[in-house]
């Protein structure tokens, strides 16, 4: 049996329905019983759902029994100020809770989805590959500073037993809740959001990374860690490509450093009024204006064969089913 966290999640149902499609038998860890739109009815028939919270070491002990093997794909994503401590106690305190929990019931088979954002940011222009050494800065996100030490615990998981593989994926793009997440992107554009910025970053297709990571858990490949991404694009060609698929305008104004100061600020101001999570924050502003470049030349390695969907037909792919979810509402 295979233990699952975030089978409710937007890349935890795309993991879901490719361990159902291989034949795996799948316990689920899920925190509401509402069963995401974009999971296929058919695949989450065959899950064994449980309830419970990464938080919960009784409830992570209960559930472990029969498992020999975990994937660990819950997480809270946030670059909201706001929310470090949940960062902390979620991503790193849920992730010691989880290796621990596999330890007690000798579980060694440990797959860890954590972020590139783990890897850490610099001024480096070089291309960022598993190698790249964390710096402890300012310029890191909370986000990342959780990622990174959620790491940490599943290495010194692999010290006391474990034989863990863990993730790195760039954003993730894909069909899911256009609400929340990296899905959000498609909601801006098709809102016409008039902002653009010159930054650049590593994007996967979700059903892609589902795919790289059932390869690698499939594979002998232990105790290493891989980049899972496809192709480094700025956002504004990004935005550019997501707008021709929704049948909307390109972004037209360039987001400068000040503007984008300007308006994360207004943005804070906004947000203690109505109570809502902020749109942009300073730590949003501070990574759509960076320049990174991911290097998948690892996992290609590791993975003879294995070929990534081109964005081009990502974004082809998904803009139709988002348009139609718009027109169903």
């Amino acid at each position: 049996m295979l233990f699952l966290t975030g089978g409710t999640g937007f890349l935890g149902s795309y993991i879901l329905a490719e361990l159902v499609q291989k034949g795996y038998p799948v316990r689920a860890l899920r925190r509401h019983r509402v069963i995401p739109p974009y999971l296929p009815r058919e695949i989450a028939g065959k899950v064994e759902w449980v309830s419970g919270d990464i938080l919960d070491v009784s409830c992570l002990n209960e559930y472990l029994k029969d498992c020999d093997r975990i994937i660990h794909s819950a997480g809270l994503v946030s670059f909201n100020p706001g929310d470090r401590h949940k960062l902390i106690k979620v991503n790193i305190e849920g992730t010691a809770n989880l290796v621990n929990a596999a330890l007690e019931n000798n579980i060694t088979d440990f797959v860890y989805i954590s972020s590139v954002g783990a890897l850490g940011i610099t001024d480096d222009p070089e291309p960022i590959n598993e190698e790249k050494k964390w710096e402890s800065n300012s310029d890191q996100s909370n986000y990342a500073v959780s990622k990174y030490y959620a790491e940490m615990e599943v290495w010194r998981g692999m010290a006391e037993g474990l034989t863990p593989l863990i993730l790195n994926p760039s954003i993730v793009i894909g069909f899911g809740d256009w609400s929340q997440g990296s899905c959000a992107i498609f909601k801006n554009v098709f809102d016409e959001f008039p902002w653009y910025t010159l930054g650049t970053s590593g994007f996967v297709d979700v059903a892609d990374l589902a795919r790289a990571l059932i390869s690698l858990m499939e594979s002998s490949v232990r105790n290493e860690k891989f980049i899972v991404s496809a192709e480094n694009w700025s956002y504004r060609h990004l935005f550019d490509r997501i707008a021709d698929g929704l049948g909307k305008n390109h972004p037209s104004r360039e987001a400068t450093p000040f503007l984008a100061a300007l308006a994360w600020r207004m943005e804070k101001i906004k947000s203690a009024l109505n109570g809502k999570q902020p749109l942009l924050t300073r730590e949003t502003a501070a990574i759509a204006a960076r320049h990174c470049i991911y290097d998948n030349s690892k996992l290609l390695k590791a993975l003879p064969g294995f070929q990534f969907t081109p964005m081009e037909d990502t974004i082809r792919n998904v803009c139709p089913k988002y348009l139609q979810k718009v027109q169903a509402l």
